[in-house]
């Protein structure tokens, strides 16, 4: 039982992050781990985090999608955790996956307007209405994760709905998110060279991309480290992204950022550190027509270049149109500028374009980062 739980906590750590353009909701782990209603278990739990991901990714739609967790630095200690989890949470934070914070305050709702993120949580913010409005206006962006039949589902603070709603980064962020940071504090996770020198420093993550920095908290006015409190000096403006996925099948499974600073592979096992590998999810037939390394994606200027690098080409839908007139050939070694509402097919059923214009409709449910749980770690409600 003891290696499938690690499997299952590596998982939910691949879904873990504070990267702004991937992160797809805000959550409070200390809160999160004591949903004890959600299986019966013991008093905390961090399989509850994935069992809360698994909803989100259910409601979306959507596969491998990331939470940006806010995280008590109590947690790091607390005793109802198994000596493991602890363990896995202290790794995350000297990797910078999560914000770890003394006192967290309203943090994950400064965290959701400065991004537009939803927030999954079932605490009140009713003090926190006229600072934040959208609390209000936009029924959706606070929604409860509570017991249901096979699992958690969401019920929404004000109005009605069950699915998370963005909304759009408020301007104060879209300010923040244009600069990147640097904390005088050496060895910070979230706005230094990467790792800190914690028990985990080896494992840690080198030379964070200033691309994937959190967002600054703000007190006084002046952009201030969430961790160590200690106001951030001015790096220079943000590198230039653009997030892509992968949908396969009708289903979106995978989200990554092209920043101008290093190309991005995508195909079946790229050789490339960071490439996007498809190969778990291609049937027999895909497999043997994509390559290695299939499509080749660059940022320049702020324009998405596609270069194919396989064997047997690729294709790109203009548009996004499926009429089989309207495919564009794409050579092995040619190159093309991905307009707004391109593809790029790799084979059919395996496309690469912008999220917000990959049409949905998938007939399979996202994969479960809870697959290898022991059953008897798991109690759920029964239907």
């Amino acid at each position: 039982m003891r290696f499938e739980i690690s499997k299952v906590l590596d998982a939910i750590e691949g879904r873990v992050c504070t990267d702004p353009s991937l992160a797809r909701a805000v959550v409070d782990l200390a809160e999160v781990i004591r949903y004890q209603d959600l299986d019966g278990g013991r008093p905390a739990s961090l399989l509850r985090l994935g069992m809360v991901i698994d909803a989100l990714a259910r409601q979306l739609e959507e596969d491998s999608v990331p939470v940006y967790a806010i995280v008590h630095r109590a947690l790091l200690s607390d005793a109802d955790l198994t000596s493991n989890e602890r363990m896995v949470v202290r790794r995350w934070a000297d990797d910078g996956l999560v914000e770890v914070l003394d006192n967290p305050g309203d943090r994950m709702f400064e965290v959701a307007d400065l991004l537009g993120l939803p927030v999954l949580s079932r605490a009140r913010a009713d003090g926190l209405r006229g600072r934040y409005p959208w609390l209000v206006e936009q029924p959706g962006r606070v929604l409860a994760p509570v017991p249901g039949p096979g699992g958690p589902v969401f019920v929404a603070h004000v109005g009605k709905g069950d699915t998370p709603v963005a909304g759009e980064p408020s301007p104060v962020g879209g300010k923040l998110l244009a600069r990147q940071w640097r904390c005088p504090e050496p060895g910070c996770a979230l706005f230094g060279g990467g790792g800190g020198g914690g028990a985990f420093a080896d494992l840690a993550r080198v030379d964070r991309s200033p691309a994937g920095q959190p967002p600054p908290s703000l007190r006084g006015g002046a952009p201030t480290c969430p961790r160590h409190g200690t106001r951030l000096g001015d790096a220079g403006p943000r590198p230039r992204t653009e997030v892509l996925a992968v949908r396969i099948g009708g289903l979106i499974r995978r989200r990554f950022v092209l920043s101008e600073e290093q190309p991005v592979v995508v195909g079946r096992a790229p050789e490339q550190t960071g490439g996007i590998t498809l190969g778990q999810w291609l049937n027999d037939e895909a497999r043997r027509w994509i390559s290695r390394n299939h499509v080749r994606f660059e940022l320049r200027v702020g324009e998405v270049i596609v270069t194919d690098v396989s064997t047997n080409g690729s294709g790109i839908r203009p548009g996004g149109s499926m009429a089989e007139p309207d495919r564009i050939a794409l050579k092995p070694q040619q190159s093309r500028v991905l307009d707004a509402g391109d593809m790029v097919e790799l084979y059919p059923g395996v496309q690469v374009g912008r999220p917000g214009e990959l049409p949905a409709g998938a007939p399979y449910t996202p994969t479960s980062v809870m697959a290898e749980a022991p059953t008897m770690a798991m109690r759920l409600p029964r239907p």
